[in-house]
């Protein structure tokens, strides 16, 4: 059978990963990296064994499918390009800076039936996966997404850089329109939002509390649910699944009428699954899991978020 040939664009922190995947995997051709920083993409294709080119558009004709792993103002430009010329895009989160960027993309791919898989990993999660078939009709979801402060990640704000990976998440558990969003935030290192807190209101009256911060002393991910039959507490760090449940018993255990289970769950690799799904739904020409609407409905909210925090922002500045 014949390969599909894919490369990478952009392999920095995150990109250099995707290329050795891809380097591994056997119905895969690993065509060539590219890189603005030459001398960057020229150590990384010597360590996978493929070519390294100083622009994206060296790929054309050389590719079936590509990674865009490029800043987040660069994606919309990039992937233009790469639909344009009939390849297949797995491009990072967020797909685009602004909606209509996101929107010329999905009208496009789908005018030259072409596929756009959004990189939002954590669908891949093991635990994310494994909630599937418990979370049903949550009520209220809290999460927190916390992280030690890395430079590299501050060219947007931390709602497009970390919570809207959760805001993903908590969209495909409710499966219902959000009718109100209150939010608060603020830079503190850098030029962009660094720490922020949102509550988002849903039509089916679930409520979701979504907090991210880039700032802080440790590394948490938690996400909790309740439902009416249920409350389920994921700690990512620790790799658990916490399930409290109703019984018939009655009195007796930790908390009386219920039972309490908790779940391990294997660690993974969320990126590695991610990208053979993408080289998967490619070859198969079928909907990738994490389609570019669904990375535009993620989008979407994020944006209403940055646009919530500089209104309330500007309130306290006035």
């Amino acid at each position: 059978m014949k390969k599909l040939r894919v490369g990478v664009v952009g392999v920095g922190y995150l990109g250099k990963f995707h290329a050795e995947k891809y380097a591994r995997m056997d119905d895969v051709d690993l065509a060539g990296v590219a890189d603005t920083n030459m001398s960057h993409a020229e150590d990384v294709a010597g360590k996978v064994n493929t070519k390294a080119y100083p622009g994206h558009e060296d790929l054309f004709g050389k590719v079936d499918a590509v990674s865009i792993v490029v800043p987040t103002p660069a994606h919309y430009a990039v992937a233009k390009d790469f639909l344009e010329n009939d390849v297949d895009i797995l491009i990072e989160k967020p797909m685009a800076t602004t909606l209509a960027e996101a929107d010329e993309l999905i009208r496009f791919s789908e005018s030259r039936g072409l596929i756009i898989q959004v990189g939002h990993l954590e669908r891949f999660n093991p635990a994310v996966v494994a909630l599937q078939d418990i979370v049903r009709k949550p009520v209220f979801i809290e999460s927190h997404r916390l992280s030690i402060y890395k430079e590299r990640c501050t060219d947007v704000s931390v709602v497009l850089d970390l919570m809207i990976h959760d805001i993903d998440i908590i969209l495909n558990f409710v499966g219902s329109d959000i009718i109100s969003i209150h939010a608060a935030g603020t830079p503190v290192i850098s030029e962009h939002v660094d720490i922020a807190n949102a509550r988002l209101e849903f039509k089916n009256g679930c409520v979701a509390n979504v907090t991210a911060s880039r700032i802080s002393t440790k590394n948490e991910r938690k996400i909790r649910l309740f439902q009416r039959d249920a409350y389920v507490s994921v700690d990512f760090a620790s790799h658990e699944i916490t399930i409290i449940r109703q019984n018939d018993k009655g009195a007796g255990g930790l908390i009386p009428g219920m039972d309490i289970n908790k779940l391990c769950f294997t660690k993974g690799d969320a990126l590695e699954d991610e990208l053979k799904s993408f080289v998967k739904a490619v070859s198969r020409r079928e909907a990738p899991e994490v389609t570019g609407q669904m990375g535009r409905d993620a989008l979407k909210i994020a944006l209403s978020i940055m646009e919530q925090i500089s209104i309330t922002s500007s309130r306290f500045v006035g």
